[in-house]
């Protein structure tokens, strides 16, 4: 069985901001504040974009497939949006993984939808119900009950949105690193500092995290025993101290 952990970093998609709101000849920057302020008008306190109003910025992936594993992001620094999410589709495509997300029915789905929609990008293995592949009409990607994509956030809180719980904190919790003093709220600021590579390092830890969550929620459920957990995290040690990259160290440093 193949399994993708997966995450993504959002920033606001300031074209289309500038089309709803008539705010040609406006920055970037001008343009975001004023959808966040009309964001703060219609909740009364969040400025959190809807989500058809999110560009995406990062998409980071922990793949377990065969004995390897993988932590990385989609694409290149400078690639397109349309690169990005059509890189995580064809990935769908070629493994048909388990897809592992924290709140992503709720969130980084949704997202990508709407931005395949916008891009023309074509996944038909991830929108199968059934009708090309049988199987897919009892486990697919879309079906919230279903276990092609798990959102650990929804079935952790039994699907009680008083019960969830922000992905830091399980994962500190748990003994995991966690945000390591990075917060998803930074993204749109380091964006435009040009920070793109550190907005794709901190994306790979929350997958990382996700990925690390998910092992020990096939524990609980029987599906890996205490050998299996030591294998499987024992694993994702060496890929860590096998990678060269100073936020993965810094990240398996923190690690309990």
């Amino acid at each position: 069985m193949n399994i993708l952990a997966f995450d993504i970093e959002t920033i606001p998609d300031v074209e289309t901001g500038r089309q709803l709101h008539g705010l040609d000849g406006l920055s970037d920057k001008d343009v975001a504040q004023v959808m966040f302020a009309k964001r703060r008008e219609q909740t009364g306190e969040s400025d959190f974009l809807r989500h058809h109003l999110h560009r995406v910025a990062a998409i980071s992936a922990v793949l377990r497939t065969g004995d390897s594993l993988r932590v990385w992001s989609l694409g290149e620094p400078d690639s397109s949006e349309a690169e990005l999410i059509q890189r995580f589709f064809d990935g769908i495509e070629k493994y048909t993984p388990v897809l592992v997300s924290w709140n992503g029915s709720g969130f980084d789905l949704p997202v990508l939808h709407y931005r395949s929609l916008k891009h023309g990008i074509a996944a038909s293995r991830y929108w199968d119900t059934g009708d090309n592949d049988r199987d897919f009409k009892w486990n697919n990607y879309l079906s919230r009950f279903h276990a092609r994509h798990t959102d650990l956030m929804d079935v952790l809180s039994a699907y009680q949105p008083r019960a969830t719980a922000p992905l830091d904190e399980i994962a500190q919790l748990l003994g995991f690193p966690g945000k390591l003093g990075r917060h998803g709220s930074e993204v749109w600021s380091q964006f435009q500092a040009g920070k793109i590579g550190e907005i794709r390092d901190y994306c790979e830890t929350d997958a990382l995290n996700t990925y690390l969550i998910y092992l020990r929620f096939e524990l609980i459920r029987g599906n890996l025993d205490e050998s299996g957990w030591k294998r499987e995290t024992d694993l994702v040690r060496k890929t860590l101290r096998d990678a060269g990259k100073p936020h993965l160290h810094a990240f398996l440093d923190a690690w309990k």
